[in-house]
């Protein structure tokens, strides 16, 4: 059937109207003026007719007249003295000025709410340059944001933008609870879909310096929930890839869970895209803290960019070799070298020639402080080095609770320690996921021991009843195995190390090492108070890790070396391996040279009798001057880059 006229112009006229706000205020508008005139033109054609009715001095003043009653109808009694026929008009003016201006301003007023509301939301435009972008929101973003408040020190204005399916003010309100003062850097929060091509190019992502992927979840939340966070941080990699016109440019740092999807990441070949497994990174790191006491704090200084960092550094080498290196730096240890043909290789040994195409790797308080000497600035003055070894033995560890964390630790753990080390595992009720997981580990690792036990570390008597001390390592984690709450498991935590104190307190002397996993940072300075050997905190340690590579994503290479079972890594190792004469009273470059004689390389050192000092860094001290002098004790430690605990 063939539409009528009437329909097209009705079918038009509501095509126009959903264009949105402006054609609504538009037609409003029109309709106002339209019924103006038209009133006045009424008014006209009756002192047309009978203008003996006319009681003003000119047309003008009746058209004001009929303004004035339209836009206010209070004023219509400025026509108390018209004839009956004019008041007709004035009636229709304040009519229509009650209607149709109560919809001007009811549309207006709605309007302004709602630009208003979008401002509060976080709506608008980011025209900010060379800014870090923060994609999603979790736990870990103000630690972030401290670093990265670090890493802008020497910046006059930096920014940080974060945009999140979070609420603006949510989000801001909790920024200025945690962090008041950002220094000099402004943290910008926006609202909106992180994985959307659209809400990118309005956060202006191709003025970006580098971007960090969050994961919409913890590594507690179910594998439905990690799958969904995976996909949203592909999503996302393929829309900033998009609004750069297919071509990045930019280093993109993406928390994964899934090992699959990390190599679905990988089919994008780009170096500038990396995929961070940070849970296997923590569970890692969790192994070589039960090796050698005291890494976080070194891990803590290293990582952060508070303190001694890690630089890529080239200079003319003119031949030198890489045992004379340490030497020719007043601030700064290599630590090994880098070339894009070979990678990175460190500790390549003291006979290493650097070629003029090598960077180094080198551990230093500043990129500005980092100069390289023409000759030695120190001169060493040989120790005698005793070269004892440690002697690998068998270990029994205890795992209070489970965490996927727990997994990688023992899968880890069995690359380090002898066959015939145990593991026991207890957890409260534990469900049949946990029962077969625990089966399928021992079937896995054959030489090891792999035992559950049902039993509550939070519970005193049968915390006792496990006899934790009779272990060589105590591992504390997560006791609910579906609890994601931070707050909630650090407090677990904090009750099961005043436990293991109490049972401390009746026993003689013991050598056993308590490693715990804290996951909020504020929760440290309660932590140090229950004596615990070694704590991680996992969220400041990841987040550090993720600042770190958008400053510097080419470090990631450095993390996959140390992190990993073969080649070098960290270790606090005992001054008796290298001495037996004490004290020592020496200085920092003798001691690297000493440890040079193990093909080792001393970072630092830590004071024994300062273990349990938080305002000392609990001990550990890097990056000394080559000329400082140091006494150590039996009880103390070097910090050294090595190939094993040995």
């Amino acid at each position: 059937m063939k539409a009528s006229f009437k329909d097209k112009l009705k079918y038009r006229f509501e095509k126009y109207l959903n264009k949105g706000g402006s054609s609504i205020f538009v037609s409003l508008f029109v309709v106002f003026v339209a019924l103006f005139i038209f009133i006045v033109a009424i008014r006209w054609v009756i002192l047309f007719i009978w203008p003996d009715l006319a009681y003003t001095d000119s047309f003008w003043d009746d058209i004001w007249y009929t303004w004035l009653q339209l836009t206010d109808p209070g004023n219509m009694n400025q026509d108390n003295l018209a004839p009956t026929w004019l008041k007709i008009t004035t009636i229709m003016s304040g009519v229509v000025g009650v209607i149709i201006l109560s919809m001007l301003i009811a549309f207006i007023t709605t309007t302004l709410e709602k630009v208003f509301y979008n401002f509060r939301k976080g709506r608008g435009k980011v025209l900010e340059e060379d800014f870090t972008l923060i994609l999603g929101w979790n736990e870990r973003v103000v630690d972030i944001i401290r670093e990265l408040m670090l890493a802008n020190e020497s910046e006059k204005d930096a920014a940080v933008v974060i945009l999140s399916n979070e609420d603006k003010e949510e989000m801001e309100d909790l920024i200025t609870k945690r962090i008041p003062n950002t220094l000099t850097t402004r943290v910008i929060t926006t609202t909106g879909d992180f994985a959307n091509i659209n809400e990118l190019k309005r956060i202006n992502i191709s003025s970006a310096r580098s971007i960090i992927l969050l994961a919409s979840c913890s590594e507690s939340a179910s594998d439905d929930e990690k799958m969904f966070s995976d996909v949203q941080c592909i999503k996302s990699i393929m829309a900033i890839i998009a609004c750069q016109g297919g071509k990045n440019e930019l280093p993109i740092i993406a928390e994964i869970f899934n090992s699959d999807k990390r190599e679905l990441i990988g089919y994008f070949e780009d170096k500038n895209i990396i995929a961070l497994d940070s849970w296997d990174i923590m569970g890692k790191l969790l192994v070589q803290t039960s090796l050698t006491s005291g890494l976080e704090m070194v891990y803590n200084e290293i990582l952060s960019f508070d303190g001694c960092e890690i630089y890529f550094y080239s200079a003319k080498w003119n031949n030198v070799n890489f045992g004379e290196l340490p030497f020719r730096f007043r601030d700064g240890i290599p630590l090994g070298v880098y070339n894009d043909k070979d990678g990175i290789i460190l500790r390549p040994g003291k006979e290493y020639i650097l070629k003029t195409e090598d960077q180094i790797l080198i551990l230093a308080e500043d990129d500005s402080t980092i100069n390289f000497e023409n000759s030695s600035i120190h001169k060493v003055n040989e120790l005698q080095l005793v070269n004892s070894n440690l002697g690998q033995k068998q270990k029994k560890i205890l795992i209070l609770g489970w965490h996927n964390l727990a997994e990688i630790f023992i899968n880890e753990s069995v690359d380090y320690l002898k066959e015939g080390s145990s593991f026991d595992v207890h957890v409260k009720d534990p469900n049949e996921e946990l029962i077969n997981r625990i089966s399928e580990l021992k079937e896995l690792y054959r030489g090891f021991k792999i035992e559950l036990c049902n039993s509550d570390a939070l519970n005193f008597e049968q915390l006792l009843e496990s006899k934790p001390f009779n272990y060589d390592n105590i591992i504390i984690l997560s006791q609910d195995l579906n609890e994601q709450r931070a707050d909630k498991i650090d407090s677990d935590t904090l009750i099961i190390l005043l436990l293991l104190r109490k049972i401390k307190s009746n026993l003689p002397e013991t050598h056993t090492k308590i490693i715990t996993q804290v996951l909020n940072s504020e929760n440290q300075e309660i932590i140090t108070q229950t004596d615990v050997d070694d704590f991680i905190i996992s969220n400041k340690l990841i987040t550090m890790i993720l600042a770190q590579l958008s400053e510097q994503p080419l470090i990631m290479k450095f993390y996959e070396d140390i992190f990993s079972e073969d080649g070098s890594e960290i270790y606090v190792k005992s001054i008796g391996l290298y001495a037996d004469n004490f004290p020592i009273n020496t200085t920092f470059g003798d001691l690297i040279h000493l440890a040079d004689q193990r093909n080792e390389i001393c970072l630092g050192i830590r004071k024994g009798d300062e273990s349990k000092n938080a305002t000392s860094n609990f001990g550990v001290t890097l990056n000394l001057d080559k000329n400082e002098k140091v006494t150590l004790e039996e009880g103390d430690f070097l910090v050294v880059l090595s190939e094993d605990e040995l």
